[in-house]
């Protein structure tokens, strides 16, 4: 595995250890910072391992901040039929 595969997969466990404890603000706080840490994971996997890893490396984080992505979703619609 390369360094950015393995760099994704601590992000995933990092999630999965956040997601284990209770939070005051439904985890939102945490769901930020693991985007912020994520993004620039991304673009590193999507750099070294090529688009179609890179595709997959978004669908797993996605997944993982689903609700994140649900508002944005959410947010582009809204805003699309105005």
């Amino acid at each position: 595995m390369t360094a950015p595969l393995v760099a994704i997969a601590l992000w995933v466990v990092l999630a999965f250890v956040m997601a284990a404890f209770p939070s005051s603000d439904n985890h939102w706080r945490r769901a930020y910072v693991l985007i912020a840490i994520g993004l620039p994971l991304l673009v590193w996997v999507t750099w070294q391992a090529g688009p179609w890893v890179g595709a997959l490396a978004l669908v797993v984080g996605g997944s993982v901040l689903r609700w994140p992505v649900i508002y944005l979703w959410r947010w582009m619609r809204r805003a699309w039929v105005r």
